[in-house]
């Protein structure tokens, strides 16, 4: 694959003056952009120039020296090994046709700052950073991007940025988040659709249109001043076919290249179907996504190198506290389980969390680091994104209106927990109901709160990591008339000057038009039951309990739509009580005498009024009763 030769030795004097800086198209490009000393990660370089490949390197400091220079296929690549020492300034020193020239490089002093990842006790807030807020307008048509601000179009750029971002921390805090997950923010520039960040086409650097590398950093900081915490929105199954390397590929098989466009069958059971043929499974993993997304080839040791350092850099630099994987199932799944691996070993703390979309709950189960797989693999990802339960939670809402069959309505959710004897870690699940991939809740909920506040008191109170996305706690609905991803993800109403309403705020909120009537009532309803999550151990950490209810209550097969259950620890215990019928339920206390004997007392955590447990009290229509007690 690669022409390896030895590197050679640093002189003993050396005078920066004596020596040219290289020209930027000599070197066009050095990454990572920097390194750390005492990382425990090899570091090699990636340089870009014209004809570079055929250049020696040295570099001058005792504290980085070159062990080995890799020649890649193109003549316009090195792929450096390197021995780092101490922080400093250091110079590679190329000789190339007789001319020696120099680029700077620099060895940073680590920070060593201990951080706590995403976990159980927070509540992860997914703002989509194009539609949520715009606050520098002056970046809208930064640098000599393709695509320009166009808020008619549902698939153009927007204009939201991470100032925008930094601009309603508050907002986000007060709703009980704490920790934020946005959506990639860096170089998108391809010639459509760019909005979403998910086609990168520089993996150093945040898009003008973004912001920069800095005001991420900033972003990060001013995070962690209010108590949040950040997780970076991460790809390495596909880039952007205007990335800036598709015009001239290190190797070959840098991507995955076949004769004809060929697109992933995402069959995602060809991992570990022991009938799948390999043809399928070649599919599947080499397949591109889109055609504007080409599928990389982490087989190829220099790309799987590169894109484990890209995160560990992005982590060291900005001061991240966890990664969210896009598309994790189709990376080919040994070398990606060697991808988790380096990051961990990194960073033994950190949590990541991969997207496997995926209704098997077997299935699902298979990707979780530590699963005990059949077949051995483990993939080394520590927490990945509960779908079956999602897809348990719309359809529990949505489907059967309120006459549901025998295995509809809330009984959908009993059978997504009675899964979780497959799960290897609850505790590194996270649970959603939607996210920016799925249709509008005020859409799939017939603009119904009584249903959002069902789903939301099922995603404040079951076991795992909760994750909202931004404009769901006002019951968002997509932009009429064209019916794609980009009318789903609509506007933050407020985060753009002039807007005529402001949902950041309460009195926006107050006097918001009748498309968002129920915006207040929702929003508040969420926040007092996330607020209130953060101090309840029993949620967190606590154990399950739950308790079917498949009685007929009508004609043949018509099963009365309620669930209940307890959240517990040793001392302190959460009753759910979700009534989804269109009549009150009186509760029977007797039912759940395995649990506890004779009534208790407790607090109502949303109205925070005093509340007895017992027989014959009354849930209303389409309500739930949350109710904190001790053991």
């Amino acid at each position: 694959m690669a022409a390896t030769v030895m590197a050679a030795g640093c002189s003993a004097a050396f005078d920066p003056q004596g020596v040219a800086d290289a020209t930027k198209e000599e070197v066009t490009r050095v990454e990572p952009l920097s390194w750390w000393a005492g990382m425990k990660t090899p570091l090699q370089l990636m340089v870009y120039g014209e004809g570079i490949g055929s250049a020696s390197v040295r570099a001058e400091g005792s504290g980085l020296k070159v062990k080995k220079i890799n020649k890649a296929e193109s003549p316009n690549y090195l792929f450096l090994d390197m021995e780092v020492g101490a922080p400093g300034s250091y110079w590679l020193v190329f000789s190339k046709d007789g001319r020696e020239f120099k680029y700077p490089y620099e060895i940073l002093k680590r920070e060593n700052n201990p951080r706590e990842s995403f976990t159980t006790a927070d509540m992860i807030y997914l703002v989509f950073p194009d539609r949520f807020a715009n606050g520098d307008p002056s970046n809208d048509n930064a640098g000599d991007t393709i695509q320009k601000v166009d808020r008619e179009g549902n698939l153009e750029r927007h204009g939201g940025d991470i100032q925008g971002i930094i601009d309603h921390l508050d907002y986000i805090k007060g709703l009980g988040a704490t920790a934020i997950w946005a959506t990639p923010v860096l170089l998108d520039d391809q010639d459509f659709e760019s909005y979403h960040g998910y086609a990168c086409c520089d993996y150093y650097h945040v898009d003008p249109r973004m912001g920069s590398n800095e005001l991420y950093r900033e972003f990060v900081d001013k995070s962690h001043e209010m108590g949040l915490k950040v997780i970076m929105d991460i790809v390495t199954n596909h880039c952007g076919t205007f990335h800036w390397w598709m015009k001239d590929l290190p190797f070959a098989d840098w991507i995955h290249q076949f004769e004809t466009y060929t697109q992933t069958n995402i069959c995602f059971s060809t991992n570990q179907d022991p009938n799948a043929s390999k043809y399928d499974l070649n599919v599947h993993e080499s397949g591109w996504f889109v055609p504007m997304m080409p599928d990389m080839n982490l087989h190829n040791p220099f790309v799987l190198k590169y894109l484990q350092q890209w995160a560990i850099w992005w982590v060291e630099y900005a001061g991240l506290d966890g990664l969210r994987m896009d598309t994790f199932p189709y990376n080919e799944k040994e070398p990606i389980s060697e991808w988790c691996k380096a990051v961990l070993a990194e960073y033994p703390w950190i949590n990541i969390v991969g997207e496997c979309w995926i209704e098997s709950p077997a299935q699902l189960a298979y990707w979780q680091g530590g699963n005990p797989n059949k077949d051995g693999y483990d993939s080394h990802l520590p927490s990945i994104m509960d779908f079956p339960l999602c897809d348990a939670i719309n359809a529990a809402c949505c489907e059967a209106g309120d006459k549901p069959q025998w295995n509809q309505g809330m009984t959908r959710i009993y059978n997504a927990l009675s899964h979780d004897f497959v799960y290897h870690d609850l505790s590194k699940m996270m649970i959603f109901f939607a996210n920016h991939d799925h249709s509008r809740m005020g859409d799939n909920f017939d603009h119904n709160p009584a249903k959002m506040k069902i789903a939301m008191t099922l995603l404040a109170t079951l076991r795992g990591i909760p994750q909202l996305y931004n404009g769901d706690e006002m019951l968002f609905s997509a932009r009429p008339g064209e019916w794609n991803d980009g009318a789903k993800r609509i506007d933050f109403p407020g985060g753009w000057e002039g807007d005529p309403v402001n949902l950041f705020t309460a009195v926006g909120r107050a006097q918001a038009p009748e498309l968002y009537a129920s915006a207040s009532e929702i929003h508040d309803y969420a926040r007092a039951l996330f607020r209130w999550r953060k101090g309840c151990k029993a949620v967190q950490e606590g154990k399950t309990l739950h308790f079917l209810s498949r009685k007929n209550v009508g004609p043949v097969n018509i099963t009365d739509n309620s669930y209940s259950f307890f959240r517990y620890t040793d001392t302190d215990a959460v009753f759910v009580y979700v009534n989804n019928n269109l009549e009150p339920r009186t509760l029977d206390w007797n039912h759940y005498r395995e649990f506890v004997s004779g009534p208790v007392t407790g607090t109502d955590v949303v109205s925070g009024e005093k509340v007895t447990l017992r027989d014959g009290l009354s849930i209303g229509p389409k309500e739930a009763l949350i109710v904190e007690f001790k053991r």
